[in-house]
């Protein structure tokens, strides 16, 4: 069974986001392949806005469980 792939993060996506929107703003590319670039390109939007809103709920629930007033003079 081969290896399960790692899924990307956050910052590899918008690496992969950026090295396709250059490819598309430098190169006289044809349309079928603009178009799968495209696509690919809003396949990598998703996966980052979605890495996103997983971070942003954790930090909610971390924050969730700070008490409202924490005891700072026990430092």
């Amino acid at each position: 069974m081969p290896p399960k792939k790692k899924p990307a993060t956050f910052a590899s996506t918008i690496e992969q986001l950026e090295a396709l929107v250059a490819k598309l703003e430098h190169s006289e590319t044809p349309l079928e392949e603009s178009l799968v670039s495209f696509e690919q390109g809003v396949k990598l939007i998703r996966q980052a806005q979605h890495e996103l809103m997983s971070a942003e709920q954790k930090v909610q629930q971390l924050l969730a469980d700070v008490p409202e007033e924490a005891d700072m003079d026990d430092n």
